[in-house]
């Protein structure tokens, strides 16, 4: 296939260059750059072409690389992924989008059955360098099906890279890297953050592997370990914390699998406590696999058994209550409240 570029698109990654940019406009960014620097990347899925997709991160791609590279899907989601597949087997590079983190359970056959699975089953004969964009989790008001946190489901599928970047730098780089990538990787974006702005640089080395995590801010008593939007959420409770004489550590996941045990474990022997926050109800969800890796590895070094902050173990509720079932800095203090220090 042949790009169709304006002049300004062409020249767009030729040296690193900072700006300021919603997370949303860091996705897009890493979409334009990628479409630009190699010809094999193709963008599809519902209402990502002229539209520029609901949260318009793919906005203006369409008209700057003509609909051979992106285009409007049907509204089919296994079929998306289905026809991503033969893509990369074909050696193109797919990036679709699901639209909503609930519209992705049509194609969860297509994801658990196949594209998880091709390079075991051909015994590395066949590679899937494909991207399944996934907007995920709540605080946007969204109705039913709109508002939901999947990720547990994806992290538990051997064969899958499961990512989520928490703000505007490392969604722009972990999305170049999960473009690169010669294995599926499930990329999953907070809505509640693609309005957060921050200085991107594009065309830059990456600073971190996709699979590292990252510590936002240092501590000594107790690590909160969070992901995607929770991030943000940690970060507050650690500052309302500092108020109240407590040294908190927040560590970005990132990456939900692989799981970095080096960097999370270095923070909790450190620390020698730990809770871990996500939006998704507790019951099996991911925050039960980190409390238990976690505890496996560094029992001797804990001084109290792990917390999980999470939403309730109830579906996701309608937008009036979402402030009720939603982790907050003040519950996270409050969970914190009930060790005996």
């Amino acid at each position: 296939m042949t790009a169709t570029l304006s002049p300004s698109a062409a020249n767009e990654t030729a040296t690193p260059a900072t700006e300021k940019l919603t997370m949303a406009g860091a996705l897009g960014a890493a979409l334009r750059d990628a479409l630009t620097d190699d010809p094999s990347v193709v963008i599809y899925g519902e209402d990502v072409g002229p539209l520029g997709g609901v949260f318009r991160v793919t906005d203006g791609l369409a008209a700057d690389f003509g609909p051979e590279r992106v285009w409007d899907s049907p509204l089919a989601e296994s079929g998306i992924v289905g026809t991503a597949i033969g893509m990369a087997m074909a050696g193109m590079r797919p990036v679709v989008e699901m639209q909503f983190d609930a519209f992705s359970y049509p194609a969860f056959e297509q994801v658990v059955s196949h594209v998880a699975k091709m390079r075991n089953r051909t015994r590395g004969a066949v590679e899937l360098p494909m991207v399944i964009r996934i907007p995920t989790a709540g605080a946007i008001g969204g109705v039913e099906h709109h508002s939901d946190s999947s990720e547990a489901y994806w992290a538990s599928t051997p064969g899958l890279t499961v990512v989520m970047p928490s703000n505007p730098a490392d969604a722009y780089s972990m999305l170049r890297q999960a473009i690169d990538s010669q294995d599926p990787v499930v990329f999953m974006e907070p809505k509640s953050r693609y309005w957060m702005r921050g200085e991107v640089t594009r065309g830059a080395d990456a600073e971190l592997p996709l699979s590292s995590a990252r510590v936002v801010r240092e501590g000594t008593d107790v690590t909160l370990i969070a992901y995607g939007a929770s991030v943000r959420t940690a970060m507050d409770a650690a500052t309302r914390g500092a108020e109240e004489g407590l040294s908190v550590e927040v560590v970005d996941l990132r990456s939900l699998s692989p799981f970095d045990d080096e960097t999370v474990s270095a923070s909790v022997r450190k620390t020698s406590r730990a809770a871990v926050i996500h939006e998704a109800a507790q019951f099996g969800g991911y925050g039960a696999e980190v409390a238990a890796r976690v505890t496996e590895r560094n029992f001797h070094w804990l001084d109290a058994p792990i917390l999980r902050i999470a939403g309730f173990d109830t579906p996701y509720p309608s937008p009036k209550l979402e402030e009720f079932y939603l982790p907050t800095a003040e519950r996270v203090l409050a969970a914190l409240d009930t060790w005996e220090w």
